[in-house]
């Protein structure tokens, strides 16, 4: 099952790509399961580890930790954005 990542503002520099086409391991079927298995590949990628202030989107809208990710998905993961 591949799914389509993207990674955005700070998260993207840290990480040093925007993006990958990405085959789900076995066990990883919920945005909060895909983002622990990217942040257990080290460093730099524990920048989405638990208790990092990260925001997820699942096919360009607001996803939780427990929302399925399905083949084709796109899934984006940011930090908050802030603006005045």
């Amino acid at each position: 099952m591949t799914v389509k990542i993207l990674y955005f503002a700070s998260l993207k520099e840290t990480l040093g790509c925007a993006g990958e086409d990405f085959v789900l391991p076995s066990g990883v079927s919920t945005i909060g399961e895909l983002r622990t298995f990217l942040a257990g590949r080290g460093e730099p990628w524990n920048a989405l580890g638990e208790g990092r202030n990260i925001r997820a989107a699942r096919n360009q809208r607001m996803a939780a930790p427990a929302d399925p990710v399905l083949p084709g998905d796109e899934v984006a993961f940011f930090p908050p954005v802030t603006g005045g």
